[in-house]
């Protein structure tokens, strides 16, 4: 079983991914968040457009939202250049722009998670709040919050395991650099091309496989968990 055992380069591509990906889910929650609200409670004229932008990364090909990314975010792109400038803030070709694409791929998953979790909570409930004397924010704290947290927890498990898979927006964002930028699926990728690759890349296919169907089973836990308690059952 000596294949099984990962090499430097393996484990170091493993530990950036997760990092990457708790990054991503950490930075993104909170506007997911807002965003699964907005498209949930509100109305207003462009939400049609909105609600096709957010799940537009679901249907573009993760190339070309790598390819926006650069021209948006590189050094010399639209926002890359004023944060360059301005902040000292470079995210193309560094771990920081890595982190933003998986958060950019995952997005439309934790919002439609989010939003399936909150569209099932009663309004009756709000509105009894409000008659009651709590403000917009106590009510969302107190009564909206708990009772969508299942929806939370499978949106940013999703979300995590979906950030640890993404390929295509990475590569083309920052390239495939060796203990920078070099994730597990680029590190899988870059076996596929040497010779003798073949044991590093089954051994990090087989890590992959591991780690989603891990992350699928624990939100499906933990939601079930959840809602259990907010049922009042054990």
């Amino acid at each position: 079983m000596g294949w099984l055992r990962m090499t430097p380069a393996e484990l170091a591509a493993l530990k950036l991914s997760l990092w990457v990906s708790a990054w991503a889910v950490a930075a993104s929650l909170p506007v997911g968040i807002f965003t699964a609200w907005v498209l949930a409670r509100t109305r207003f004229p462009g939400k049609p457009l909105l609600d096709g932008l957010v799940h537009l990364p679901l249907v573009l090909p993760p190339v070309v939202i790598g390819y926006l990314l650069l021209v948006l975010m590189g050094r010399h792109g639209l926002i890359g250049a004023l944060l360059d400038r301005y902040l000292g803030v470079v995210v193309a070709f560094n771990w920081k722009g890595a982190v933003l694409a998986a958060a950019v791929m995952a997005f439309p998953l934790m919002v439609r998670a989010v939003r399936l979790s909150l569209e099932a909570v009663d309004p009756g409930l709000e509105a009894a709040a409000r008659t009651l004397g709590a403000g917009p924010v106590r009510v969302f704290i107190t009564i909206t919050l708990p009772l969508m947290t299942p929806g939370i927890i499978t949106g940013a498990i999703l979300a995590f395991a979906r950030s640890l898979g993404e390929f295509g927006a990475t590569i083309t964002f920052v390239s495939n650099i060796p203990g920078q930028t070099q994730t597990l699926p680029l590190a899988l990728y870059a076996l596929t091309q040497v010779p003798e690759g073949e044991a590093g890349a089954a051994r990090l296919c087989l890590l992959s496989i591991v780690i989603a169907m891990a992350a699928l089973l624990v939100s499906e836990g933990l939601s079930r968990r959840f809602t259990r308690r907010l049922r009042g059952q054990r």
